[in-house]
């Protein structure tokens, strides 16, 4: 499964580093593409950005970088905001990695 989108930061290739937590489920990957976009000004604008490494059943795979890679609360950022967002706007989402 590979998808590029031109212009954007999201690439997808890789699969997820923790299986899916509650079995396999299918996540529609424009629909991904879409949240991602939608809460990436946020990122970009305290100079980060998101990069969507792989999904595995119900699992995101993420990277975060620039600004957000090195950020002491990054991981606050992905469970209180990132993972929020996908799992109300994305059918299929359990669980959300991110590293950076």
């Amino acid at each position: 499964m590979t998808l590029e989108t031109q212009g954007s930061i999201i690439e997808i290739g890789g699969v997820a580093a923790r299986p899916a937590l509650n079995g396999e489920t299918s996540i529609d990957l424009a629909v991904l593409k879409d949240a991602l976009d939608y809460l990436r000004p946020a990122l970009q604008a305290d100079g980060g950005d998101v990069i969507l490494s792989g999904v595995n059943g119900g699992t995101v795979n993420l990277e975060l970088v620039g600004a957000c890679g090195g950020c002491p609360i990054s991981e606050k950022t992905v469970t209180a905001g990132i993972e929020r967002i996908l799992r109300d706007r994305v059918p299929g989402v359990v669980d959300v990695v991110a590293s950076g």
